[in-house]
């Protein structure tokens, strides 16, 4: 039954377990010998098992291994896993490199990097440790080379270089380790006396002279230097290598062939190749950054090693460049003119300009049209980059008509900026034609509008009057007429200003006035206060102080912002003060007192109070003060009414404010003042149930009823005054009424309303200065 392998597995079994290791592999050959080919699987299974027991002879084992691979050499792994656990690391390394059963391992690799494309890197380093185990160095480098110029990211780039690098290395140290052994063994020898024989004597003195003719060794054995060299040009080529990896990323990265051509700094002949090998890469369509840089830097090079000849043949090249847009071609134009200019060739510097600026043929622009695609030679005439370094250098280098000519070119084109209307004015009035630049400036204000023709208008302006003066002041005034009609409120100011200073200078003091009073109303909100006070200051040096106080009365009404409206009082105070009108002065202020909160306005009440303890007495102190917990009260009921998130977000809201906050929010004015009625008795009961929540009210001693009972808030701001002011005419919060003298209105005083219908409503008293000017400002 020598045919049967179960027959033969079962007596193995039986010899395994007796550990007869002769006896058993003698007849794992028999079984091998007897079976055939189809059932050795079945032996060789249980075979490789038990001479990969341990304690099993390693040299058996290898020999076994070794006619099993022969039978089937695709587990050339299992047997190399088995010498890397026995240790036997260089017939490892060996049959890992020759020994792969007989596959090609290039090819296979090679497929890999084409198909796993983020493993590029390791692939290749893969690869040439293939090669490098299998002891072909050259080959090894080569793909490593060609991994190198082949990969597309940094991160595979870094992977393959560190392996090359590492490789020339380690092979640099394995040279110098065999050389010091080697210098070791002839130590050695000449210490211990030795006699060489003759053929070993001529071997190290030939050797000898090699190294001493030719730098460096030339056998395999000792080329150190050699290695060196190729490890230091390797380290030198790394950032040529990497830029190379980012333009196969983008051969169209403008930047990075800058960068390319500062690499070969002093070596102009690498610098020109580069150049060369950017200019035919990149598609000015497809270009990351400006094309046109590459040709300017490109003639540069040329002109700065003094090649003129060569650097207009660049530029002559780069011209003909169809590039996207208009500015590129342009800038290589100016760049061009540049160059010339620098070598003083200023000929043909303008002859270059002119060609540049030239417009095309009628049959050139047909048969573009015919082509359908536009270059961008056929729009650059209308380059104002172009056309605005081709007037400098003929007002420069030429002649004024030339000049002239080439102003009226670009207006012609309707490329015009206003800063060259004002550069064509002005080059005509240093030759003294002054009403030719009057006209250009007439031309620039009907080209342009707001915001644009500001620059115009106030040049304009001012050169007119400048020439000009008092001699055609009818022909000023439209002007400046004209230039305030066409411009917007918020440009209209500076107009005005100019207006007023040429009727002060040339003309009559009553129309400046009138030019100042009608800037007051065109300027915007935000600028009505400075006018104001350039009005007034402008009025009191004119016509003197007592001018102002029209000015004055003016301001506050026209409808001012309520925080102006308190500065324009404050100032008219001040006047009043200093003309010695106390009682005006004072009126001004109880006017001013309902445009200031208490709580946030200390300026405004600390200068009342200083006025009234310079200037008042204990009655006009106490209207102060009864004056100042009204308006604060008035204040605290608004407030109550607002939403609670505007309290907490601005303390100082102003109380107009917070009226147009109701009113944006759709509220009217009748339903405002009925909410606040509603909501004044509920105010003090809220101040007093939760004090976390009081908003700043002063009170001046009012009771309030609560729970039944009476309570008396105080005032901590109280003052001392005798124990009548206690009575309880005083606990109302009423401002007791007072004549104010009728000058301190001036024109307003003819506006006053007869007060006999007032008198029998208000029980016989007359209206105070307050009410009169709140009602006046009412328009009532």
């Amino acid at each position: 039954m020598h045919k049967m392998p179960r027959i033969w597995v079962m007596y193995l079994q039986s010899l395994i377990r007796q550990k007869l290791v002769t006896r058993t592999r003698r007849v794992f050959d028999r079984a091998l010998c007897a079976l055939p080919v189809t059932q050795h699987d079945r032996i060789w299974e249980l075979y490789l098992s038990f001479v990969s027991q341990e304690g099993f002879p390693i040299e058996t084992s290898l020999r076994v291994y070794r006619r099993y691979l022969m039978y089937d050499p695709s587990h050339i792994e299992d047997f190399i896993e088995f010498l890397l656990n026995s240790g036997l690391w260089q017939e490892a390394a060996e049959r890992h490199a020759k020994e792969v059963s007989g596959l090609n391992v290039d090819a296979i690799i090679r497929g890999g990097i084409r198909k796993f494309t983020d493993e590029v890197g390791r692939l290749w380093t893969s690869l040439a440790d293939y090669y490098i185990r299998r002891e072909l160095f050259e080959k090894a480098r080569d793909i490593f080379e060609e991994g190198m110029t082949t990969v597309v990211t940094v991160r595979d780039f870094s992977v393959i270089f560190d392996a090359y690098s590492q490789f020339e290395e380690s092979m640099v140290a394995i040279k110098m380790e065999k050389m010091d052994l080697s210098d070791d063994e002839e130590n050695e020898v000449e210490e211990n006396g030795i006699e060489l024989d003759e053929d070993v004597r001529l071997d190290w003195s030939s050797k000898f002279e090699k190294k001493l003719l030719n730098g460096f060794w030339l056998d395999d054995d000792n080329d150190v230097d050699l290695m060196l060299a190729r490890l230091e040009y390797l380290m030198d080529r790394r950032p040529e290598l990497a830029n190379s990896v980012l333009l196969r990323q983008n051969p169209h990265n403008v930047e990075q062939w800058h960068r390319r051509v500062k690499l070969f700094e002093g070596n102009p002949t690498k610098q020109i190749l580069t150049y060369t090998e950017a200019v035919r890469t990149v598609d000015p369509m497809k270009a990351v950054g400006k094309p046109h840089t590459l040709w300017v830097a490109f003639a540069k090079l040329y002109e700065d090693h003094n090649d003129l000849v060569n650097a207009r043949v660049i530029f002559d090249k780069a011209v003909q460049v169809n590039y996207k847009t208009v500015d590129n071609l342009a800038s290589v134009w100016c760049e061009w003119a540049e160059m010339e200019i620098r070598h003083t060739n200023f000929k043909g510097a303008l002859e270059l300009l002119r060609r540049a600026t030239a417009e095309p043929s009628v049959e050139v622009k047909r048969r573009v049209a015919a082509d359908g695609d536009e270059p961008v030679q056929i729009k650059v005439h209308k380059s104002l980059r172009l056309w605005a370094f081709y007037v400098d250098l003929e007002e420069g280098l030429g002649t004024l008509e030339s000049t002239r000519a080439v102003y009226e070119r670009i207006l012609d084109l309707r490329i015009a900026t206003p800063q060259i209307i004002i550069n064509y004015a002005w080059l005509l009035e240093e030759h003294k034609y002054f009403e030719d630049a009057f006209k250009v400036y007439e031309r620039g204000v009907k080209i342009f509008k707001y915001p644009h023709v500001k620059d115009i208008w106030v040049t304009y302006l001012s050169k007119f009057v400048k020439r000009y003066g008092k001699t055609k002041l009818e022909r000023a005034r439209e002007l400046f007429e004209h230039a305030i009609e066409m411009a917007p409120a918020d440009s209209v100011k500076p107009l005005y200003l100019q207006y007023a200073k040429l009727e002060e200078d040339y003309g009559l003091a009553k129309r400046a006035m009138k030019v100042y009073d009608q800037a007051t109303k065109a300027v915007p909100n935000n600028e009505k206060l400075s006018m104001y006070e350039i009005y007034i200051a402008r009025a009191a040096e004119i016509f003197g102080v007592p001018k102002t106080r029209e000015i004055y009365e003016q301001a506050i009404e026209s409808g001012l912002p309520d925080k102006d409206v308190k500065t324009m009082c404050l100032k008219y105070a001040d006047l009043e003060k200093n003309l010695g009108e106390i009682d005006r002065a004072r009126g001004i202020y109880v006017f001013a007192s309902q445009f200031a909160d208490p709580r946030s306005d200390l300026d405004f009440w600390n200068q009342w109070h200083e006025f009234e303890v310079q200037h008042g007495n204990e009655d006009t102190f106490r209207e102060m003060l009864r004056i100042k917990r009204s308006v604060s009260a008035s204040y605290s009921q608004t407030h109550f009414i607002l939403p609670e998130y505007l309290m907490q977000k601005d303390q100082r809201l102003n109380i107009d404010d917070a009226k147009d906050k109701l009113k944006q929010a759709g509220l009217p004015e009748d339903e405002m003042a009925a909410l606040e009625r509603q909501l004044a008795p509920a105010i003090n009961k809220t101040t007093a149930r939760d004090s976390s929540r009081t908003v700043g009210f002063v009170s001046a001693g009012v009771q309030s009823q609560s729970d039944g009972g009476m309570q008396v808030t105080a005032n901590q701001e109280d003052i001392e005054l005798p124990e009548e002011s206690d009575s309880e005419d005083d606990e109302k919060v009423e401002i007791a009424q007072k004549d104010v003298p009728s000058a301190v209105f001036g024109g307003l005083a003819g506006k006053r309303e007869e007060p006999e219908k007032d008198d029998a409503k208000d029980g016989g008293s007359r209206l105070g200065a307050l009410e009169r000017i709140k009602r006046l400002k009412r328009g009532g």
